[in-house]
């Protein structure tokens, strides 16, 4: 259980994850169906990330933790959606370098540097997925399994993009991998609310002009 490996007790957990006591031993013993929220709170209250609570995984999550400024895939298939996004971080200022694709091909060959990629360094990986579920030739899902079954890329923080906020395709997308789940449209206040989980910054200066890279 992850909360004896820590060391702690039900009280000391229930005031990390604020929840109460009683629904933290609830939970425990089985007696409770826990909420995608409350499962959310858990994870952070327990420093580990929600796939490892779903996995059962015996070791906090290691995420991927950048010297420098962090690099964003961004794949998307709506136009639209993309010139909202990308709007978005302009506003915000972010220096970040964000490279965008539109379906499930292009962005294995992107992390793997295969295809139209092929010409790209391949430890010059992106250190964050934003992923649209929602894909054309290859299922973001499909795109999410991949990427946690190669060892290139498995240790990708992946945040799933989602069009509702239904919480059985939440739970689906967590369970297949992801990091976390934002639905869309994406909101630069709610994605730096997931960020300090992922253990990973934002470079907050103006961005180059030329937009994101294709």
């Amino acid at each position: 259980m992850w909360r004896k490996r820590l060391g702690i007790s039900q009280e000391e957990l229930a005031e990390r994850a604020t929840l109460h006591r009683t629904y933290i031993s609830d939970v425990e013993r089985g007696a409770r169906n826990v909420s995608l929220q409350s499962i959310a709170r858990l994870a952070r209250a327990l420093d580990t990330s929600l796939p490892a609570i779903f996995s059962g995984d015996a070791h906090p999550a290691t995420s991927v933790v950048n010297g420098g400024v962090v690099d964003i895939l961004y794949v998307e298939s709506d136009p639209g959606e993309v010139r909202v996004t990308m709007q978005t971080f302009r506003h915000a200022k972010i220096a970040n370098r964000i490279f965008t694709v539109h379906d499930g091909v292009s962005a294995m060959d992107f992390l793997l540097c295969t295809g139209r990629f092929s010409g790209r360094a391949p430890g010059g990986r992106p250190q964050l997925v934003l992923l649209s579920l929602d894909l054309p030739r290859m299922s973001g899902s499909e795109v999410l399994e991949r990427i946690r079954k190669d060892p290139r890329t498995r240790s990708i923080p992946v945040v799933a993009l989602c069009d509702t906020g239904d919480e059985r395709t939440m739970a689906v997308s967590l369970r297949q991998g992801a990091n976390t789940c934002l639905v869309k449209p994406l909101d630069f206040q709610r994605l730096s609310g997931v960020i300090p989980q992922l253990n990973l910054q934002w470079a907050l200066h103006q961005p180059p002009l030329n937009g994101p890279r294709e």
